[in-house]
This record gives C-alpha cells, sequence and structure tokens, in this order.
C-alpha cells in the first residue's frame, strides 16, 4: 500500500473560493470583513507568516491591517489598542502574532481580545467552549485539519484516533475536536511511554510535536491515516514534518506532506473565521 498523499494547497484553494464568495456577499451590504494584526517585535519567522496571512486576505477580499509595536514596548501599551480595536466596529478579528518578547505576558493579551473577535481561537472562553462544543471560533490548526478530514472523506465517529502533541495551540484543541465528532482519542505527549502502543493501535494519528522523524513506518499499524502538523527545519535548511514521509507513506492509506498539507488549511481558517466573525457582527446589529 502507498498513501495518497492530500494536497492541501488544493483543499485549501477550494475552501478560499467560499470564503471570498461569502465575503462579496458582505460587501454587496456594505460590509467589509476586517483583520487587525498585531506584531510586537522584529521576529523574522513571525514577518513571513504575517506577510501570508495579509496576501491571503487581500485574496479572499477580507481587509487587512498590521499594528506593529517595538520589541520594547509595554504590555499596556498594546492592551491599549487591543481595547481600542474590540471597540472598533468595522474591525471584525484581532490576532496576535506569536511569539511575544518575554515582558509581554501572553495570556493577558489574548484574554483582552473580545471573544467575538478572537479569530484565532485562542481566548480561555473559545478553548473551554471546546469541552462542550459550543466554541465561537477553533483555533486554525486543529480546524484545519477537521477540514482535511471532511475533504477527503475520511471518516472519524468510532475511529480510534492518537494525538501526539499536548500544546495549547494544536494537541488539546485537535483532540477535543476529534471527540465532539465521537471518535476515540489518546494523547500523547513527551513523558508518553512507549509512544509507539499508542500510534500502532490509531486508525488515525495526528503528530504536532516538534520533533523530525518522531513517527516512523513500525509505528503506524497498515491502512492507517497520518496527518502530519509539524514544522522543523533541518540543519541543512530543509522544511520537515515530525513524520518519517518517505517511510510512513508506504503503510499508511492518507498522509499529509510538509510543507504543503496543514500548513495552507491553518491561514485559510483564519480567513474562515474572520468572515464568520463579520457574518456574526451583521446579525447582531
Amino acid at each position: 500500500m502507498v498513501a495518497k498523499i492530500i494536497d492541501g494547497v488544493a483543499i485549501a484553494k477550494a475552501v478560499r473560493v467560499g470564503i471570498a464568495a461569502r465575503a462579496q456577499a458582505l460587501a454587496a451590504r456594505g460590509i467589509q470583513p476586517s483583520l487587525t494584526v498585531i506584531v510586537v517585535g522584529e521576529n523574522p519567522a513571525s514577518a513571513v507568516y504575517v506577510r501570508n496571512k495579509v496576501r491571503a486576505c487581500g485574496e479572499a477580499g477580507i481587509h487587512s491591517d498590521v499594528v506593529h509595536f517595538p520589541g520594547d514596548a509595554t504590555e499596556d501599551q498594546i492592551l491599549s489598542r487591543i481595547r481600542a480595536l474590540n471597540a472598533d466596529q468595522t474591525v471584525h478579528g484581532i490576532l496576535v502574532q506569536l511569539p511575544l518578547p518575554q515582558h509581554i505576558s501572553v495570556r493577558r493579551l489574548l484574554e483582552t481580545i473580545a471573544v467575538d473577535k478572537d479569530v484565532d481561537g485562542f481566548h480561555l472562553y473559545n478553548v473551554g467552549g471546546l469541552v462542550i462544543g459550543q466554541t465561537v471560533f477553533p483555533p486554525c490548526t486543529p480546524y484545519g485539519v477537521q477540514k482535511i478530514l471532511e475533504h477527503e472523506n475520511i471518516e472519524i465517529e468510532g475511529k480510534n484516533v492518537t494525538v501526539v502533541g499536548a500544546s495549547n495551540i494544536v494537541g488539546k484543541p485537535m483532540a477535543l475536536m476529534l471527540m465532539q465528532r465521537e471518535a476515540t482519542v489518546a494523547i500523547c505527549h513527551a513523558k508518553t511511554r512507549d509512544l509507539a502502543q499508542y500510534t500502532i493501535l490509531a486508525d488515525i494519528v495526528v503528530v504536532a510535536a516538534g520533533k523530525p522523524g518522531l513517527i516512523v513506518a513500525p509505528m503506524i499499524r497498515t491502512g492507517a491515516v497520518v496527518i502530519d502538523v509539524g514544522i522543523n527545519f533541518l540543519p541543512n535548511g530543509k522544511l520537515v514534518g515530525d513524520v518519517d514521509f518517505e517511510g510512513v507513506r508506504q503503510k499508511a492509506s492518507y498522509i499529509t506532506p510538509v510543507p504543503g498539507g496543514v500548513g495552507p488549511m491553518t491561514v485559510t481558517m483564519l480567513l474562515e473565521n474572520t468572515v464568520a466573525a463579520a457574518e456574526r457582527a451583521t446579525k447582531a446589529a
């Protein structure tokens, strides 16, 4: 068996057509979905991510602004701007680009963003809402994984799923979202003993551990679906995921590549959440 390689770029393109149509429908009513990204400092990787987000917004008909603070900006300065954006009815989504300088509290900034504008899905209300299935905006990367599974008609209900990595951004929300779809979920992390005993039993394996080559072919059951969320740069500059792609694809039924798998869907779901925020604001008006 050789796995089907899931084309995240193609799926993202298809999803964005629908998002652009919804943005156009709002624009016809005089409402342009709008996203503001807050950047603190001069992180080169963040600069690339923000450019990608701004470009994607433009292609989807979403207005975007970037508010850039110097690295020595105070927490109060940033919080003041977030509160102003919360009150601005023309702004539908607010995103704080991570990482932040060490003197800035990530938690305070994220908790200050209005729940209805938290398009990254990181506010405690949205994270907590995942437990009971009533979140306003799901975190973008797990949401993107869910959309990939739906697009490929991969059944989730009743399946055994192993999530490798227990971060607040991917692993934990991913597990909760899969449980809402009635999957049986195991969450593994750095302290898990004998990781293979969990992955080998899984119908679907979602890997977001940040360790290149962590998942190899003997750890995967024949015919499993493998979703690689990892982003790692090797010493030679090559971008790879957490999965031994060439080895695992000989056993899996579906596999996402890195790059070109989950990554494009993360930005796409940010666009989805932003347009949804504009639609919600319109209904509430």
